[in-house]
């Protein structure tokens, strides 16, 4: 020990987060150019008035005259959502209270526009923002999935996901800012083009073939599943599949995506020949590194690194020396080629996550902040919540009937 100490790190070691690398990972730029790779898909530009309705507050959906019309209202009149021409319960003539106005007269074309683009693609679509999807939001869907068959699906999953409002609202939290004195900047729709994503609905997409890919300087670093299951299948395929990502990303995507560092998505279906791009995210503590860890990534070593500095798959050793020969000279195997091989990483059989199929994720995103939070206090936050809420309870009762006796 020499008696220094390490400063304890209190961020992970990301270059600086820019405006434009959030942009270029925006799924209206990068589409055009890898759309031959993509699934079939439409783009949609949103219309201010579209925009003002999805950061409105509760879920009010206009009438669909080749659907029936659904009243939310009419069983749980504090849920928040409501079609077009529902009332308020209990209203008579002389109430103050209007019925609930059709939204989509507001933005009449873009409602025609998503019900055709629905059509042209099967009747069977699952929508998507610039960047997010509203996975957090399927439980608010009557298949308790992404998959849309009207216009009114779409929009009932676009106001209830906490993905969307951060796509809206929070997209460059962050990020770095152009120069010091701007504090402040304009709406985001005065910079980003938004647009609604409907992507035709794959039939018989085999989730346990979604691959995660994280490149660092314009290097493929390591890669691995996005669902987060075991299955027994996958080891067996990763000398198929591992080349096939590797090559689809030096043929596409190395020296033509704006950025040198960024997250892509892909899926290989059955059998296994044809490499499909389904997203670019940022290279960003925002895009989730799955089995790995951000810390991780970022100190993995990469191409161009000693061979002895990391083990057969491509990560690093920490215990790594240059082998020198008596002349002081580097060994002849260091002078050789050195073949980098990302990793390729797997839920494991003894892995926690491994068999999560029964477990709801973005859990979080589907209760109240308060109670998510009270939640990470474990027993005693959950105790103290319920003590506060009881004292609300009450507290609203006591007005209640004060105001029950005024009347």
């Amino acid at each position: 020990m020499d008696g220094t100490t390490q400063p304890s790190m209190t961020r992970l070691p990301f270059p600086p987060v820019t405006r434009s690398h959030i942009l270029h990972c925006s799924y209206h730029c990068w589409h055009p150019k890898y759309r031959s790779v993509t699934p079939k898909a439409r783009l949609i530009p949103l219309t201010a008035p579209f925009l003002t309705y999805l950061r409105s507050d509760g879920i009010i959906l206009p009438p669909d005259e080749d659907d029936p019309i659904i009243d939310f209202s009419s069983t749980d009149t504090d849920s928040g959502i409501s079609s077009s021409t529902s009332t308020p319960t209990g209203s008579d003539s002389g109430s103050d209270t209007e019925p609930n106005s059709d939204p989509s007269t507001q933005w009449p074309e873009l409602h025609q526009k998503i019900k055709s683009t629905i059509t042209e693609l099967g009747g069977n679509v699952v929508p998507k923002l610039n960047w997010s999807a509203p996975k957090d939001a399927t439980f608010m869907n009557a298949t308790n999935s992404m998959e849309c068959q009207t216009a009114n699906d779409i929009y009932c999953l676009l106001k209830s996901s906490d993905f969307i409002t951060h796509d809206l609202e929070q997209v460059f939290d962050d990020c770095e800012h152009p120069s010091p004195s701007s504090s402040s900047h304009p709406p985001n729709e005065e910079i980003i083009p938004y647009h609604l994503i409907l992507r035709k609905t794959i039939s018989a997409l085999v989730p346990s073939l979604e691959f995660r890919c994280f490149v660092r300087s314009r290097a493929l670093l390591c890669m691995c599943q996005r669902d987060l299951n075991f299955y027994e299948f996958l080891p067996g395929l990763v000398l198929t599949l591992r080349p096939l990502i590797q090559k689809f990303f030096d043929e596409r995507l190395k020296h033509t995506f704006e950025d040198e560092n960024f997250v892509f998505d892909v899926y290989i279906p059955p059998p296994h020949k044809k490499v499909w791009l389904m997203d670019i995210n940022p290279w960003a503590p925002r895009t989730d590194p799955l089995i790995f860890s951000w810390l991780e990534i970022l100190e993995m070593v990469g191409p161009g690194a000693s061979a002895h500095s990391r083990t057969s798959n491509g990560v690093a050793n920490g215990d790594s020396e240059r082998k020198v020969d008596e002349d002081g000279g580097s060994s002849q195997e260091d002078d050789e080629e050195d073949v980098f091989t990302p990793e390729f990483r797997l839920v494991n059989r003894d892995d926690p996550e491994a068999y999560s199929f029964n477990t709801p994720r973005y859990s979080a995103h589907k209760m109240p902040k308060d109670v998510v939070d009270a939640s990470g206090g474990g027993e005693a936050g959950l105790r103290e919540f319920m003590g506060r809420w009881r004292e609300i309870m009450r507290e609203q009762e006591g007005e209640d009937g004060a105001d029950g006796r005024r009347r």
